[in-house]
Parts: C-alpha cells; structure tokens; sequence
C-alpha cells in the first residue's frame, strides 16, 4: 500500500524524500515553494536529477506539489492571473521532477459564482502545461469552491479534461457533512462519487482527523485517534477494494506538533486487515 506524508521542504527537496522514508512512507507530498507567497521555484537540473535518483533508490512514489494557499481560480483580477501563472510554473516544474502535478484548492468566489470562470482557468492552465501532470482538485470542508461533490462534478464536466483528477480530504469531507463512519455510509458516498464524478478519478486520499464536530464547516486538521473522525474512517478506506490502492497521505500536526511523523503512519498500518 502506499502511505505518504506532506513534509516541508526546508531541507529541500530531496531532503523531503528522505524525510518522509524515515517515518515509514512511500508516497509523498510537497510544497514546490513557500506557499503563502508569489514565488515560482526555480530548480536546478542537478537538484532534478538527484530528486529523481533518491525518489527511485528510496522507493518513494508517487510524489504530489500541493499548490500555494493563495491560490484563487475565481479571481478575474491581477490573483487570478497569478494563480494561474503559478500553477503553470508548477506544472512545468512537476513534468520535469517526475511529480504526478498539483493538488489545488480552487478558492472562493467574491460575488456572482459562475463555475464556468474557474473551468476556463483551468483549461488555460492544461493547454498550456506538459500532458503528462495532473490537475487535481482538493475537496473544500468550508465555504470554499469544492465543498460540496455535485460542484466538483459540474466544473470536471465543463473541463472534459482527464487530466483533471480529485484528491479527496477526510477531515474536509467530514467538515462539509459527509458521513463515512460506517460501512453502509462510505459505499453510498463512493458510489454516490462514481456517478457524479467516476472513481476513476480519484487520484488520492488526505487522511486527517478532524478538531471540529462534523458539519462545522471548519477543517482544522488533527492526528489520527486524535479527533472528532475517530478511527472507523479510515480503517473502512484502507480496506476497501474501491479505495485501498490509492496512496495515502496525512497532512496532520504530529504527536510532537512538528508536523507529520512516524506515529500517525503506524496508526493507519495497523488498521489494515
């Protein structure tokens, strides 16, 4: 199975492989650059080469980008076009590293919502892009663009793209009102997510448990066991056969508060039957 984690990238890049090898994963998730500024990574092709050498040797793969936070797809002003911009660098950046692409929040609307804004800034950013990456959009669990699925739905149609993928948040889904707690929950949510979406579509899973009460509209994430989720979701997503081959990657504080760790990987192992 594949387990991974989002690591910083202060040690850089393959500084990051090594770090999320040691804590027992082999899927893994990163910043491209700091994601609460406009700065485009500028990567050199040595740094390339030994990123792509440590990922084979380590045996991590599949790697994701985890686009900028200030990333607004609704923007019509100067943050749309530097969203966009962002998420092209990023994309180049991806085909080059032999990273997967990037997991996007989409972001939210000023006034007058219209999906057909945010379809055509993506479809700018895939024409634009190496064929090769994905485009992968991140459940929201507040008032963002993505919380509810049947949104997500109606933006993959006007992309008709299948370079467009889902990665899906647990502590987001739980946040926004869907309940997996149960087996009986989580088949009529994957199955309610094949027709609207098709599972063919979702790429990968975020794993977090959740500080807030489900439907609170807020997605403060937490360990594992350690929330509100409790342990049944995810011990149902790791062992069904619709879900259990993606990868799988937790975004959580760690048990020390210096982010994701060893522990919270072992949690999810253990819950595999």
């Amino acid at each position: 199975m594949k387990f991974g984690a989002h690591v910083s990238i202060s040690g850089g890049y393959i500084g990051a492989i090594e770090k999320v090898h040691e804590i027992g994963g082999n899927a893994l998730q990163i910043f491209s650059t700091s994601p609460r500024g406009w700065n485009f990574a500028k990567v050199d092709t040595d740094v390339v080469e030994e990123f792509k050498k440590t990922k084979k040797q380590l045996n991590v793969d599949p790697v994701y980008f985890h686009a900028s936070y200030l990333i607004n797809l609704a923007n019509t002003e100067k943050g749309g076009e530097l969203s966009r911009s962002s998420l092209i660098h990023e994309l180049k950046l991806a085909s080059m590293m032999d990273v997967r692409g990037s997991i996007v929040h989409l972001g939210s609307f000023k006034n007058n919502p219209d999906l057909n804004v945010v379809a055509s800034a993506i479809n700018e950013i895939l024409s634009k892009t190496p064929p090769n990456t994905l485009f992968m959009i991140e459940n929201a669990g507040n008032k963002k663009i993505g919380k509810d699925l049947t949104e997500i739905a109606a933006l993959i149609k006007l992309i008709n793209n299948k370079r467009v993928r889902v990665c899906l948040d647990t502590c987001h889904m739980y946040s926004a009102g869907y309940d997996i707690s149960t087996h009986k929950n989580l088949e009529e949510f994957l199955k309610r997510f094949d027709h609207a979406i098709g599972l063919d579509r979702l790429e990968v899973i975020h794993v977090n448990d959740s500080r807030d009460p489900y439907d609170s509209g807020r997605d403060r994430h937490e360990n594992i066991g350690q929330g509100t989720l409790t342990l049944e979701p995810f011990r149902l997503l790791l062992n069904d056969p619709k879900t259990n081959h993606l990868p799988f990657i937790i975004e959580t504080p760690g048990f020390d508060d210096n982010g994701p760790d060893k522990k919270n990987l072992d949690i999810l192992k253990k819950l595999v039957v």
